[in-house]
């Protein structure tokens, strides 16, 4: 009977997308009660954007989300160093973006990185200003890690039991 179960789970996407996204919430939402000082609802999110509910190439797709969210919250941090968040600074940021997307050859995922881009430079601040966007630089960085790790621990998982009972993956 378990063994009939596990191999159904191992073998949905949908399940197994599921029990990924609940793991990155638990831990990300774990994190945001815990240190309520630091603005990480952005973790969270991102941490959520990492994981890929792609069955085939999840690893390979949360690894490019990975870097795509580092390209958006990079270009950001560059771009509120030259000059502080306006329309203008935040145009050229969501071109530079695109453009270190294409450089990197992950044009698939420039949405995931240009949602990074906004969460640091248009979301209203909380905290000192001068400070936020490194909070939230780091703050994005810490999900992308989470997200992917929750991927690459749950692929070693699924990958045993497939291999257990003979399941293709």
């Amino acid at each position: 009977m378990i063994d009939n179960f596990i191999k159904r789970f191992v073998s949905s996407p949908l399940l197994v997308y599921t029990l990924r996204c609940l793991i990155g919430f638990l831990i990300g939402f774990s994190l945001y009660q815990t240190y309520p000082q630091f603005e990480l609802f952005w973790t969270l999110l991102s941490i959520l954007l990492v994981i890929s509910p792609e069955e085939k190439d999840s690893r390979r797709l949360s690894i490019e989300r990975f870097k795509s969210n580092f390209i958006g919250s990079s270009v950001a941090m560059a771009c509120l160093f030259i000059h502080e968040s306006n329309i203008y600074n935040i145009i050229i940021g969501i071109i530079l973006t695109i453009i270190v997307c294409r450089l990197f050859h992950v044009m698939n995922m420039a949405r995931v990185a240009l949602v990074a881009l906004l969460i640091i430079m248009v979301e209203p601040h909380h905290t000192a200003m001068s400070i936020t966007p490194i909070f939230r630089f780091l703050s994005v960085g810490l999900g992308c890690i989470v997200g992917l790790l929750i991927v690459v621990f749950t692929s070693m998982i699924f990958r045993y039991f497939k291999r257990k009972y003979g399941i293709k993956y």
